[in-house]
């Protein structure tokens, strides 16, 4: 691949000394003030007041351990921090499970840690769908996993939420089976309790250390004394000695959490090395252009125009790429580049309005069908070469009307979905700004399995946007009423049109759609490239890519 420089115009079209620049830069970063607030606050899991008892029983918090656990010098990439933040009434933070990619002894690994200063660690859930979530990812990524044990098990009052589904509880356990059946790397350690349906967590895993004064059981003390009538202490039923001398069931016992993460990190030493990534990567280079720029390149009113060019040109080597098919379907960007040294195909929604000599305008951020066509093209181009798929949303959606229809949108717009569906390479997805509609999916959102998703804290998500669904809504009312021949209330009409878009504007808040685990992490947009960077390597772990099929393609 050769790379070329940027157009000119990628040097002049950010002006830092613009009203939009500042505005733009003012509005990120005053919603990055917030969301970091909301993280901050959510680090503190359970409380002050939880955290001295986990202390006042020799025990770490789960976020001690992982700090305790990684590399000198390296920090913990948190995913799903999130979740759970405005659901069960605010109990469970980070739905008490902290999730994330870690360096230990050297090499990436995907690290679960449940957080026993919310609920004990027992699962809500969400708490479920978090750990199957980031399981999944390891799955996808063939990334060795270390699981921190400290949980009481199934959230018994919700259990008909937490146990019975295809995304539920035991999915979990059917995950760790198919890891380890596919040669992936499992560690737990055991650091406190380990109850009921949960102790299988760890006892399928590869290796399991225990500390002492833990607990591992499928059923407590009170539940063992209605059992069989008799009461016994934790360490009778399933202490760390009884399980290292005489059951059999752990690998390691060590008497404190300290030194169960120092063992933890000599065993993940011993681990073969990751085998040579199947993706091309040189040796990286910085972009050419401030980084910090793209605090104000995407503007906080999504009806004004820019150019995505000066987003990717911010994010990737040299700030350097090659546009396919340059002067066709440009609503759609298409790039080969290298990211931090790897090798990278780029679907961009263009922002820009276009006129091509002999056609109608076309509005940035929409997809028409010559666009679909190209980027379904660009995407078979990347799986025939293995190059991931990196997707930068800000998308409105496909094309409407008649001329849209006579120039076979419903077809190119098909033709590109198959193609993201059936795509092998790995494929991360950033939202920049809006993210709508069937332009969600085309662009790999969440139900086309990106490896990743990530959002910028200006990001919107959801079916349409709130002025136009609430205008819709508000249409399909005052339709009926007329219908009927009753009279309408403009006042009433209006509060209710207010209250369709307020509720709209909540739920297409980024902060809204991480609770819920749609997105993985909401990011700072200087931090991007680092994101894509550990993405990618997290993804280069998995070696064998199965074959590119799509079937029966609309051409």
């Amino acid at each position: 691949m050769t790379s070329v420089p940027p157009h000119p115009a990628f040097e002049t079209g950010v002006d830092p000394e613009s009203k939009t620049y500042k505005a733009n830069r003012e509005m990120v970063l005053g919603r990055l003030v917030e969301v970091r607030k909301r993280e901050s606050a959510l680090r503190e899991g359970g409380g002050e007041r939880r955290i001295a008892a986990q202390h006042k029983k020799g025990r770490l918090t789960a976020r001690e351990r992982i700090a305790a656990l990684i590399d000198e010098g390296t920090s913990f990439f948190e995913l799903g921090i999130h979740a759970a933040s405005d659901l069960y009434d605010g109990r469970a933070p980070a739905a008490g499970v902290i999730t994330g990619l870690a360096r230990v002894a050297g090499r990436l690994f995907m690290v679960i840690a449940n957080d026993a200063t919310v609920a004990s660690g027992a699962f809500y859930p969400m708490t479920a769908k978090k750990v199957i979530r980031n399981q999944n990812i390891a799955l996808d990524s063939s990334l060795p996993t270390i699981y921190l044990v400290d949980s009481a098990g199934v959230n018994l009052p919700l259990q008909d939420e937490v146990f019975p589904d295809q995304d539920d509880f035991g999915r979990v356990f059917r995950n760790n089976a198919v890891l380890s059946a596919q040669g992936v790397p499992q560690i737990a350690a055991i650091m406190g309790m380990c109850v009921a349906g949960g102790a299988y967590l760890p006892i399928m895993c590869d290796t399991v250390l225990m500390t002492e004064g833990s607990g591992l059981f499928l059923a407590g003390p009170d539940l063992v004394a209605k059992a069989v009538g008799k009461k016994f202490d934790a360490e009778e039923i399933g202490g760390a000695e009884l399980h290292a001398a005489i059951s059999g069931t752990i690998d390691f016992r060590e008497p404190d959490d300290e030194s169960c993460l120092e063992r933890l990190r000599t065993i993940a030493g011993t681990l073969a090395p990751p085998p040579p990534p199947p993706f091309r990567r040189d040796p990286p280079e910085d972009p050419v252009l401030p980084v910090e720029d793209l605090t104000a390149i995407v503007p906080s009113d999504p009806l004004q125009e820019y150019d995505v060019r000066d987003v990717i040109a911010r994010l990737v080597d040299k700030s350097a790429f090659t546009e396919y098919r340059a002067e066709y379907g440009k609503t759609l960007v298409c790039a080969f580049a290298r990211l931090d040294g790897w090798s990278v195909g780029i679907v961009a929604n263009q922002k820009t309005h276009q006129r091509d000599p002999g056609r109608p305008w076309e509005m940035g951020g929409v997809i028409y069908s010559t666009s679909a066509d190209k980027a379904a093209r660009f995407i078979l181009d990347c799986n025939q070469n293995k190059l991931p798929l990196v997707f930068l949303h800000d998308v409105n959606g496909f094309m409407v009307g008649p001329d849209s229809e006579r120039a076979g949108i419903i077809r190119a717009g098909a033709k590109m979905v198959n193609a993201v569906a059936n795509s092998v390479v790995p494929k991360i997805t950033v939202i920049l700004g809006g993210s709508f509609g069937a332009g969600h999916y085309a662009m790999c959102g969440k139900a086309f399995d990106p490896r990743f998703l990530a959002a910028w804290p200006q990001a919107r998500y959801a079916v349409m946007g709130a002025e136009q669904a609430a205008g819709t809504i508000r249409d399909v009312r005052a339709a009926a009423a007329k219908r009927k021949g009753n009279a309408i209330d403009e006042k009433e009409l209006q509060e209710f049109y207010e209250g369709i878009r307020d509720k709209y504007l909540h739920e297409t808040d980024p902060l809204y759609g991480a609770s819920r685990l749609w997105i993985d992490a909401i990011i700072d947009p200087r931090e991007t490239r680092r994101f894509l960077s550990l993405a990618l390597e997290a993804a280069a772990n998995k070696t064998d890519l199965p074959p590119f099929k799509t079937g029966v393609l609309q051409t």
